[in-house]
């Protein structure tokens, strides 16, 4: 793999964890406050679920396949 490819990965990594932050403190926030209806939280629980599977293929591409 290139390693401008990798800085862009790692980049795109720092991008969608603090994303994944970001989403995590307004959930919490939503149900502390109770202001957060069901759907909303579905919605962003769901998109940061995403999110994390994102990060996690992101990962898998940074670690190289070692047969074991």
């Amino acid at each position: 793999m290139m390693d401008d490819e990798d800085q862009d990965i790692r980049a795109d990594l720092v991008r969608l964890r603090q994303e994944h932050r970001d989403l995590d403190f307004a959930i919490d926030a939503l149900i502390e406050t109770g202001r957060g209806d069901h759907l909303t939280l579905q919605r962003l629980k769901k998109k940061k679920l995403a999110i994390r599977d994102r990060i996690t293929h992101l990962e898998d591409k940074l670690v190289p396949d070692i047969i074991a």
